[in-house]
């Protein structure tokens, strides 16, 4: 699919949270797939013929978790090069590896990044054709994450001005994350 308009499938079962992040995606330039379980998209990606840029996956669904999610993924030859980047609200350094394991190519914390930031790295993980390697580490060393590098846990910026560059996309109606 297109580099310059990259299509995201969003994996995500807190519907007000898809729409928030498909409306925000939209806005960014990018073609959206939403998803609202693990098996729709499963589904949806066994329906079509050209595979999204990128799927951002929340690991804790409803119907199945990232873990059955990923084994889904590895099981279908078609599906193994889409880079998977797991956004979630908890990550235990087991977790992690279990995921990046399965081929999961960044591990993000929810809490940890407002919308516009994940969606920037997302942009440019596609724009860098998914190539960097999860990060063996699960533990970063350092205090602040290059975009290009696997986030595999929560780690505080270094960045604290408050007047660094804000995106121009309103963001007071969209809940963050």
């Amino acid at each position: 699919m297109s580099k310059e308009n990259p299509t995201i499938m969003i994996v995500e079962d807190e519907v007000l949270l898809l729409q928030a992040i498909t409306k925000k995606l939209k806005i960014s330039e990018m073609d959206v797939l939403s998803c609202s379980s693990g098996q729709q998209a499963i589904d949806y990606l066994g329906s079509i013929d050209e595979m999204p840029d990128a799927i951002w996956l929340d690991y804790y669904l409803k119907d199945m978790n990232g873990l059955a999610f990923m084994q889904e993924i590895k099981s279908n030859p078609a599906w193994t090069n889409i880079p998977v980047l797991v956004v979630s609200n908890s990550a235990s350094p087991e977790k992690v590896h279990n995921m990046l394991g399965l081929g999961a190519r960044k591990y993000i914390l929810k809490a940890e990044y407002r919308l516009d930031e994940i969606i920037a790295m997302i942009r440019d993980f596609i724009a860098s054709d998914g190539t960097n390697e999860p990060t063996p580490s699960l533990t970063p060393t350092a205090t602040s994450i290059p975009v290009s590098t696997p986030v595999v846990e929560s780690v505080p910026t270094a960045n604290t001005d408050s007047t660094s560059e804000q995106a121009s996309v309103p963001t007071e109606e969209l809940p963050q994350i």
